[in-house]
């Protein structure tokens, strides 16, 4: 029971209330009845990148302690917009919008997840047979002053910004699919800890014994700073092509590294600190990232191509015996990319960008190890680029 409790603590932010799920996973063993352990996903976007793993990750560790999984997709609350953290009421989506990403969503998860213990689930499946009724008689069990608890919406309310009444029935809806599910555990990030909680809630509400929280850091992206997201462009999709999935990884500094084993690897904590150590006593930091890469690469595509991925990276980088130590320049793009002439520019790699670009047209710059050609390459915020001018001009380049 210790060892199952440490395996699910690890990497979380917080677990809510760990007495009761000490209680359910005692009960789980001496009945032979697996929990089930809920996270939902809005299809708002096409692809899942490695942010959206974290969570997977820990869903996938409940199955391997013989748990059942339930993947929540929110085709109904995607249609209305997850207000959290936001400063504007969303867009909502369009159910054929919806659609076309749910069935994305259902063809990647199996990347990470044991589809012998894994329900698909849509949440239309009850809530489009909700009644006016119904849907009145769920909002009678919530209040507006605990609505306005949440941060976003207390900002929001403070600074004048509209808040939109059907954006208060998405934590509802939320807490509802744990009604509608009987769900024993929900997951999610820590910005969803609100909506978690309205779920334990309701399901008191509704006479059910309370679901147990547990809530995931939101992983950092490429850049180090920002979380993960498509749209900043900082982000490792889990349908990326192996090479560059491989080089993406390589590119995190040396300290989010540890970052990412802790909520990415599947490899043991002590397997993890022995890294540590070796890195403490002098190893290489790239060696162990060089791990990591592989790790993940295999998991998403197959052990042959992330060797493949791998040897191709050493031959474009560490065949042409780079330094270890290369400077690191950080350089704003106010409208979301820059241009690479600019970047050699403003960065001191050339000394105007009108050299830069005979430089780029002799074949002297390469990026990210590929020799370029394109005089209007655009380098976007949230991503590190290492460029090389010439056979002694290196650094590793971050758009901001």
């Amino acid at each position: 029971m210790n060892d199952a409790l440490q395996l699910i603590k690890r990497g979380s932010v917080e677990l809510l209330v760990e007495k009761d799920l000490l209680a359910k996973l005692a009960r789980s063993q001496s009945e032979l009845k697996p929990l089930r352990v809920k996270a939902g996903f809005d299809p708002t976007a096409p692809d899942l990148h490695l942010g959206h793993t974290v969570v997977l990750n820990k869903l996938r560790q409940f199955q391997d302690l013989g748990h059942t999984a339930i993947f929540l997709i929110g085709d109904f609350t995607g249609m209305i917009g997850d207000p959290t953290g936001k400063n504007i009421t969303r867009k909502p989506l369009s159910r054929e919008e919806v659609a076309v990403n749910a069935r994305t969503y259902r063809e990647q998860i199996f990347k990470v997840l044991d589809p012998a213990r894994t329900e698909i689930i849509f949440n239309s499946q009850w809530m489009d047979k909700m009644t006016a009724a119904d849907l009145v008689g769920l909002a009678a069990k919530h209040t507006v002053a605990r609505m306005l608890e949440r941060d976003d919406f207390q900002q929001r309310y403070r600074e004048g910004q509209p808040i939109a009444i059907h954006e208060f029935l998405y934590p509802l809806v939320q807490g509802y699919d744990s009604v509608a599910l009987r769900a024993d555990v929900e997951l999610g990030g820590t910005d969803q800890k609100f909506n978690l909680l309205v779920g334990r809630q309701l399901q008191e509400a509704y006479g059910q014994e309370p679901q147990v929280v547990l809530t995931m850091p939101l992983l950092e992206g490429l850049d180090g700073v920002n979380k993960m997201s498509k749209s900043l462009g900082n982000y490792v999709g889990i349908t990326d092509p192996p090479d560059e999935m491989f080089g993406k990884l390589m590119s995190v500094s040396d300290d989010l590294m540890w970052r990412y084993y802790e909520l990415l690897s599947f490899r043991p904590m002590a397997e993890i600190e022995r890294f540590k150590k070796e890195v403490a006593d002098g190893v290489n930091p790239r060696d162990i990232k060089v791990r990591l890469a592989l790790e993940i690469v295999t998991r998403f595509h197959s052990a042959s191509t992330a060797k493949a991925a791998g040897e191709g990276f050493a031959r474009r980088f560490r065949d042409r015996e780079l330094p270890d130590e290369i400077p690191e320049v950080r350089l704003a793009a106010p409208d979301g990319r820059m241009v690479i002439a600019s970047a050699l520019k403003e960065s001191g790699m050339t000394a105007s960008a009108s050299q830069a670009i005979q430089l780029i047209v002799q074949g002297a710059v390469r990026v990210d190890g590929e020799r370029i050609s394109d005089k209007k390459l655009s380098l976007q915020t949230g991503r590190s680029y290492l460029i090389q001018v010439g056979k002694r001009r290196i650094a590793k380049i971050r758009i901001v």
